[in-house]
């Protein structure tokens, strides 16, 4: 009975001590001292497990070794999770496998005993009694200590019913206030540039989302300094400069938000500067554009721990809003950068037809005809790089039209006014190429009788065109590099060092890497010719100017002609097209100029083209996007050349002039190529 009286006085007490209060803490040392007498214990205590039970919590602690700061708890014995329990009692807390290292033992507490709160069958906290003498608890003592743990149980239900019940009108709250948001958020759709846009939503953010200051920082390219947009504070009304990149805003580029209660807690460089303007709370989102990392909006306080996880979504509508304008600004941005590069192709593409059509056209294969988009290709890049000083390698197989390119670029250039000295490296002898190049004073050799300027001085202020430069001797190479790299050369037999103001436009045939490899050409000279590499089509890749060309050498031709030729038939236009062309425009010409003879005045047949039968050639090295097959075993275009020449020659019954001018060739470089074939 005495039990019984002793038990309604602490239901009594223990009423009296929660009847008032909706959180369990704001009396919980009451509750301890109520229970002493009829439990005796050192510290009372009340654990509680988050959502996921991944964590535990000391919600509340009372008695003479109270813990009274924020501890972290041991996680509790897994069967205590996964199967229904009543009560626990530890006779020896530094003994126990789970709880020898938890803060009660730390502390002194050895025995332990601990009932269960469950709500809707779940477990949600514990009721614990520790004590400093070893076993002190036992069975008997479970009816008391579960009284108390049902009063303390009722009141912590009160309070999550309450909890939930704030919970619910702050979701509704935050739902309105996030439907007022989109709903201003919308009106603002109109907004111009990112910084317009930033002024308006910092008055619309300021009533969602208490601030002292807001800056938006655009991310700028790597290296480059950030745009900062910020208001409040520090600055007068809106302010736009340019800042260097936090290293906190880049260090993890899938970062989602950050949240600082306390920005004298963080370590960062930028944070001690932000402190030291009064800022304590920071809330940071990213903007992103199509998943990209584009801005940071960063939202400050003077109050510490002023913004909470529901201001997040706030922050990131906002965000969202501030992505719609850097895209509507990248939009104008590239809708610009397209105009101005249309624009500059239609300046480019006139430019092109210009220089086109001022170029010397009198003899033909210097004319520049053709709309093929390989050769146009051609056209537009030597426009864009004559506007240039800079060297630059013309590539192609012979009679590919290099010296037109050339004298393009010549005319294209700030240094159209100026000379343009052409010079075939091929056609002179080892031992006058040097003085038809550099020049000579009088008495360096036998014959130089007087002083004479080389080519380089003759294309002072103009543009010097090297033709067949894989043919220079490696005497002239390295004189001529010396004019490429220091500016200045030297005539023969001459002491005195002359200055050379004069661009170069080099051309080839040959494959100069192969040239390198066989050690006839030096690897240095070649890197200084090919600073600019232009690549010529030959004509059977652009086969659509065939016929343009043949129009326009025969207008020509028939100026020199007393009976030019009406026309061409339709076969012979087709079998113009079908040749393959080993010669290219030049033997193009030189086959019209022929047929125009024969035609005599009529139009021109099939029977008055000399086309030799119709066979794929293989692909030289030299070719600009173009992709041939051919049977394997065809022969190579040395052989091609070889088998000309000797047909040439027979033809002309060994005259050698007569078969240079066959070929198209002078007598020079006929001599080149017979001794490269061995049929001198």
């Amino acid at each position: 009975m005495a039990d019984d009286a002793a038990g309604d006085e602490l239901t009594d007490g223990l009423l009296d001590a929660l009847i008032e209060v909706l959180d369990v803490r704001e009396a919980f040392d009451r509750v301890s001292q109520l229970a002493q007498p009829m439990l005796p214990h050192d510290i009372l205590g009340i654990i509680q497990g988050s959502e996921n039970k991944s964590t535990l919590r000391l919600l509340a602690s009372a008695g003479p070794d109270a813990i009274r700061k924020s501890v972290e708890l041991p996680p509790l014995q897994p069967e205590l999770l996964t199967q229904p329990w009543e009560f626990m009692i530890i006779d020896d807390l530094g003994r126990h496998p789970y709880y020898g290292n938890s803060p009660a033992a730390r502390v002194g507490m050895q025995s332990a005993l601990s009932i269960p709160i469950r709500f809707a069958g779940r477990l949600r906290a514990a009721v614990n009694f520790f004590s400093r003498q070893p076993a002190r608890f036992s069975e008997a003592d479970v009816p008391i200590a579960r009284r108390i743990a049902r009063y303390i149980a009722l009141v912590m239900s009160h309070d999550h019913l309450a909890a939930e019940a704030r919970r619910g009108a702050e979701l509704r709250e935050r739902a309105a206030t996030l439907e007022l948001l989109e709903h201003s958020l919308a009106t603002l759709t109109d907004a111009g540039e990112v910084g317009d846009l930033f002024e308006r939503l910092s008055a619309l953010a300021r009533q969602l989302l208490p601030y002292d200051s807001l800056a938006l920082h655009a991310m700028p390219p790597a290296g480059a300094p950030a745009r900062r947009y910020s208001i409040g504070m520090v600055d007068s009304g809106h302010r736009s400069d340019l800042v260097d990149v936090p290293p906190g805003f880049v260090r993890d580029p899938d970062w989602e938000y950050d949240l600082v209660d306390d920005v004298t807690t963080r370590a960062e460089p930028f944070e001690p500067l932000v402190a030291e303007t009064g800022i304590r709370a920071i809330l940071r989102v990213p903007v992103r554009l199509d998943g990209r990392f584009v801005a940071v909006l960063t939202i400050l306080s003077r109050k510490p721990g002023l913004y909470e996880h529901h201001h997040v979504q706030i922050a990131r509508r906002i965000a969202d809003r501030l992505a719609l304008g850097f895209a509507r600004e990248r939009g104008v941005e590239e809708a610009k950068r397209a105009d101005a590069a249309s624009e500059r192709a239609a300046r480019l593409e006139s430019r092109v037809r210009t220089l086109t059509e001022e170029l010397d056209a009198r003899t033909g294969y210097r004319r520049v005809i053709g709309d093929s988009p390989l050769w146009k290709h051609v056209l537009t890049q030597a426009t864009q790089v004559a506007a240039t000083d800079t060297t630059v390698l013309v590539i192609g197989e012979t009679g590919t039209g290099k010296e037109v390119v050339a004298r393009l670029l010549h005319r294209a250039s700030p240094r159209c006014d100026g000379p343009f000295v052409a010079l075939n490296c091929a056609a002179l002898p080892e031992h006058l190429l040097e003085a038809e190049l550099f020049g000579f004073e009088r008495g360096a050799f036998t014959g130089a009788t007087q002083s004479k300027p080389g080519q380089i001085e003759q294309a002072s202020g103009g543009v010097l065109f090297l033709d067949e430069v894989g043919e220079m001797t490696s005497s002239a190479q390295a004189k001529l590099l010396r004019v490429l790299q220091e500016r200045e050369f030297q005539r023969l037999g001459g002491t005195r060092v002359l200055r050379a103001d004069v661009r170069v436009v080099a051309a080839t045939n040959r494959d100069l890497r192969k040239a390198i490899e066989r050690g006839a050409f030096r690897e240095d000279l070649y890197y200084r010719l090919n600073v600019f590499e232009l690549t010529l089509p030959p004509l059977r890749a652009r086969r659509d100017d065939i016929l343009p060309l043949s129009q326009g050498f025969l207008h020509e031709i028939g100026r020199t002609l007393g009976r030019p030729p009406s026309g061409i038939s339709r076969e012979a236009r087709q079998a113009l097209t079908d040749y393959d062309w080993p010669g290219n425009v030049r033997e193009l010409r030189n086959v019209l100029e022929r047929a125009a003879i024969l035609a005599d005045g009529g139009l021109i047949a099939s029977e008055h083209l000399s086309l030799r039968p119709i066979r794929h050639v293989i692909p030289t090295e030299i070719h600009v996007g173009v992709s041939e097959t051919a049977p394997v075993g065809l022969p190579d275009l040395p052989s091609v050349e070889r088998t000309m020449i000797e047909r040439a020659l027979q033809a002309a019954r060994f005259n050698k002039s007569q078969a240079a001018k066959a070929l198209g060739l002078t007598r020079a470089q006929l001599y080149v190529r017979l001794k490269r074939h061995g049929l001198e």
